[in-house]
């Protein structure tokens, strides 16, 4: 497996037990990131989605993306059947959608204007840019499965990000003492 390259056996054991789980996710909190929905179709056409923010560029030539996914999650099998996928990057303003998208609704896309991409992937409209991605190759992450897409389209809108840092949703402001 690949994540038994980084760390074997006992040196996850190791780091486990030389960690407290909860103050250890609360110092990764202390990064700030943009809040992503991830959808797709599930191989029986069902629409489904996610809230992430584990997402990253990865290469500009090719156009590479990537976003992890818990190996737990319910929709593994869906996302990882898929042949795309699409980041929906949220504006400010739709932090019910994360919260929507983060919860185990029966449809989550209730209510939530959307349109399609590429291989039927749902948009979400609103959204401050949008990247669908053909889905390339996956790697083991330790509890989490990496997924690798390469950028077919993309779109940017103008608009305020959502921001997540230290367990809340915030918003992104000019630096007071950078020229605009």
């Amino acid at each position: 497996m690949e994540a038994d390259r980084f760390l074997d056996t006992k040196a996850r054991e190791a780091a486990g037990d030389r960690f407290d789980r909860r103050d250890f996710r609360r110092a990764l909190g202390q990064f700030a990131t943009g809040v992503t929905v991830i959808t797709s179709r599930a191989i029986d056409g069902r629409r489904i989605g996610m809230t992430a923010n584990s997402f990253s560029s990865v290469s500009m030539d090719p156009p590479l993306v990537l976003w992890s996914l818990a190996k737990e999650a319910a929709s593994l099998p869906d996302f990882t059947g898929g042949s795309h996928f699409a980041i929906n990057v949220l504006a400010a303003n739709q932090h019910h959608l994360s919260r929507q998208f983060s919860t185990a609704l029966p449809d989550r896309f209730s209510g939530v204007d959307c349109c399609e991409g590429i291989g039927g992937v749902p948009l979400l409209n609103g959204a401050i840019a949008r990247f669908v991605c053909r889905n390339v190759k996956q790697y083991e992450g330790g509890d989490h499965l990496i997924f690798i897409g390469e950028v077919e389209h993309y779109e940017r809108f103008d608009g305020e990000p959502l921001v997540f840092h230290s367990g809340f949703y915030r918003v992104a402001t000019r630096h007071p003492e950078l020229p605009q």
